[in-house]
């Protein structure tokens, strides 16, 4: 899963915004950049980073950070009055803004919605000016109905000391700045250049089907050349297919599985398999139980202690150990019906989100190979341990909270994975832009 990057070498420095429980930003310390603030609103949340990596720190505070853990200031980031005592010091800026403004499973009122915190992101960027940003944001932002404002978005990270005025209303500001984007010349140190790409994580390697928006953005001096950095996707589900046919190391890797069971995932199989990709095959949810690692299939955790049939009754506190791992709780009460159907052993797992139980589809509860299992259900909700697991977070990580706290916080995280590898290829391509031209 992930180290927590005690042991890589610093290649830069870093500033996190919206941090949650701590997913991107983990990501972007594993890729080597040391923090130099990370903020987060949520009181648990906070709880969380604190029992890790961070250290509290006040909002007034500007003196620059030369701390190993992370400086966090706890509140809202409107509260952070200037960030200018950090500017010219910064190599990345991170950060997902609440994605409830454009969620499918919220309301949907966007640019209305007083949780929109992209103006905060531009903010940030002016007063900072650091070398490159990455932003993650849900794949609702690409809806048709949300489309102009995203524009606006790309837009206003383009030309983010194009300050919008008072009173004008984003839809104004969005053509000026069109209309300087068209013509005028600007000095490329006040620009950046901005590739938004929609992922899915599975195909990067995460043992979940999620489908988000990463946006990658450069200063325009640092001449970056972002397209031969942007990672590949190097995981298929094709692959997946073609590792569980007979004798494939899907099985191999999990030689417990009964031939029943294997059997009954195989049936499923399309009768006809495409031709293989030569990509690596997705990550399954029984993978992630076992502790595969992303990358060769070895075993980086040990494999999650079963749940028992007697545990599945509420248990405190909620965060203890079983067999040296925390948080590995069962839970009692899962339903299945049309509309709310479990994640399977031998898929990916749905996306997780930020709820216990409940939540539309089914994303936290999972089928089981004893089709006995709870009077004959066969199915359970998933353990806090297991959807960290799915989210490619270590189990030293700490969550803060009651149950539905740390199942919430991690529904609203980046997976540390795929956070990881764009951090890793943004390092990569700001070092290649050093060596070229000495920024």
């Amino acid at each position: 899963m992930s180290d927590q990057g005690e042991d890589r070498p610093e290649v830069g420095t870093s500033v996190e915004l919206f941090a949650g429980g701590g997913g991107l930003a983990m990501a972007v310390h594993n890729a080597g950049f040391r923090p130099l603030l990370v903020n987060e609103f949520h009181k648990r949340a906070c709880e969380t980073l604190r029992a890790n990596l961070a250290e509290e720190r006040s909002a007034d505070d500007t003196t620059v950070s030369t701390s190993k853990k992370w400086p966090l200031v706890e509140g809202d980031v409107r509260d952070i009055l200037s960030f200018a005592f950090l500017r010219g010091q910064v190599d990345v800026l991170a950060g997902g803004p609440p994605c409830q403004p454009f969620s499918l499973g919220g309301v949907h009122r966007g640019t209305e919605d007083k949780r929109n915190m992209f103006p905060e992101m531009f903010r940030a960027i002016r007063e900072m000016k650091p070398k490159a940003v990455i932003c993650e944001n849900v794949r609702g932002l690409l809806r048709p109905s949300f489309e102009p404002y995203f524009n606006y978005i790309l837009n206003e990270m383009r030309l983010p000391f194009e300050e919008r005025g008072e009173n004008a209303s984003w839809e104004d500001h969005n053509e000026i700045l069109e209309d300087i984007l068209k013509g005028r010349s600007v000095d490329p140190s006040q620009r950046y250049e901005v590739y938004p790409l929609e992922v899915n994580a599975a195909n990067y390697g995460v043992p979940q089907i999620r489908h988000r928006v990463i946006i990658v953005a450069f200063r325009a001096d640092l001449k970056v050349n972002w397209g031969e950095f942007q990672p590949k996707e190097e995981y298929s589900e094709e692959a997946l297919f073609h590792s569980m046919q007979e004798g494939g190391d899907y099985w191999k890797r999990h030689d417990y599985v009964s031939d029943e069971v294997k059997e009954r995932v195989m049936a499923k199989l399309p009768p006809i398999l495409p031709v293989p990709d030569g990509k690596k095959p997705w990550r399954t949810l029984r993978d992630a139980i076992l502790g595969i690692d992303w990358e060769d299939g070895t075993p980086v955790e040990k494999p999650l202690p079963p749940v028992l049939e007697e545990h599945l009754k509420p248990q405190s506190p909620a965060d203890r150990v079983v067999e040296g791992i925390r948080d590995h709780v069962a839970w009692p009460g899962a339903r299945k019906y049309d509309g709310h159907t479990p994640n399977l052993l031998d898929r990916p797992a749905k996306a997780v989100k930020a709820g216990v139980h409940g939540v539309p589809g089914g994303e936290s509860v999972m089928e089981l190979d004893d089709e006995t299992f709870d009077e004959g259900k066969g199915y359970r909700y998933m353990t806090v341990r297991e959807t960290a697991r799915v989210m490619t977070f270590p189990d030293n990580w700490i969550l803060e909270g009651p149950r539905g706290e740390k199942m919430r916080q991690l529904g609203n995280a980046v997976p540390v994975k795929l956070g990881e590898i764009f951090a890793k290829a943004v390092a990569a391509a700001l070092e290649d832009a050093h060596k070229r031209n000495g920024k």
